[in-house]
């Protein structure tokens, strides 16, 4: 028996507001199962995110507030997300009087990535090579994806 994890990426609709559909999907023997959850909660617990979900999309972004934040990749964790959280509140206090639209959106973007905050950029591409890394060298898993581009999909087509 396999154990399946799926994920998707985009919406299905064809009237959706992303130009592509993606639906991932990694099986896993379930005699494997617990080896290959301690291996990825190892990397995760060196990277001081227990108990996080992994978000790549979110992971690889650059954070701007990181970015601003003088000496930020030398700063010790616990004032890393001390300063980012400062800019944030400040940040969103300026645009809620300002752009109510940029206001939601980045109090969206401050949501997804709140539990990343103190990695710095080349961290948060360290953790995520060291996971597929980790997860490429299972030779018992198996990887599989579809992929649709919505602007050159025809449904009249697909329907034959």
């Amino acid at each position: 028996m396999l154990l399946c994890y799926i994920d998707e990426s985009g919406t299905p609709e064809t009237t959706g507001n992303t130009s592509h559909y993606i639906l991932a999907g990694l099986a896993i023997p379930v005699n494997k199962w617990k080896e290959a959850e301690l291996e990825i909660s190892r990397i995760k617990q060196k990277y001081a995110l227990e108990n996080t979900e992994i978000h790549t999309a979110w992971l690889l972004r650059k954070y701007l507030e990181q970015i601003k934040i003088s000496g930020f990749d030398t700063l010790p964790k616990d004032k890393r997300v001390y300063e980012v959280q400062k800019y944030r509140k400040a940040e969103l206090l300026r645009l809620q009087k300002t752009n109510i639209k940029a206001y939601k959106q980045a109090k969206k973007n401050y949501k997804e990535t709140e539990k990343y905050i103190h990695l710095a950029f080349d961290e948060r591409k360290t953790f995520v090579m060291e996971l597929a890394q980790t997860i490429s060298s299972w030779n018992y898993a198996r990887l599989f994806a579809e992929c649709i581009d919505k602007v050159k999909y025809d449904p009249n087509r697909s329907a034959n």
